[in-house]
């Protein structure tokens, strides 16, 4: 009766990483979410300020055009906090899973794939990067 009881707990403790880990994705998720609000508005913002002042609706666009960039810088700066932190968290919860492993607390049946999650907050930063970098050189696809 007490192995059938270890068993249970050791499947529970098992589902609760895997809960764990989809929770650590969805709080990236939500830093993908505002940080790509704040590139793509900054960017929106500075698109539509240049094209005026390039029409010659606009003398000076400085303000709009900084504040912008600003939007942009804020939402990589973000992006880039997220991924780090997210990073250090599944590295604790992979080596705290590892350790009740070898405790015989937890099975190691069921694996720690890679967060696609991840993969899309770090192609967003390379958007986002290209971005800023065209908005302050003029230069790249969209220059």
């Amino acid at each position: 009766m007490n192995s059938a009881s270890d068993e249970l707990s050791s499947r529970r403790t098992g589902m609760s990483f895997q809960r764990t880990r989809m929770s650590a994705d969805r709080t990236l998720m939500s830093v993908i979410r505002t940080s790509l609000s704040l590139i793509g508005f900054g960017f929106t913002i500075f698109q539509f300020f240049e094209k005026l002042k390039q029409a010659g609706t606009l003398a000076h666009a400085a303000a709009p055009r900084n504040f912008g960039i600003t939007l942009v810088g804020l939402g990589i700066v973000m992006l880039v906090g997220g991924i780090i932190y997210h990073l250090q968290f599944m590295l604790h919860l992979r080596h705290q899973r590892e350790a009740m492993i070898a405790e015989g607390l937890v099975h190691g049946e069921s694996k720690f794939p890679v967060s696609l999650t991840l993969l899309t907050a770090v192609i967003l930063l390379l958007i986002g990067v290209t971005a800023i970098t065209s908005m302050l050189f003029n230069v790249g696809p969209f220059g």
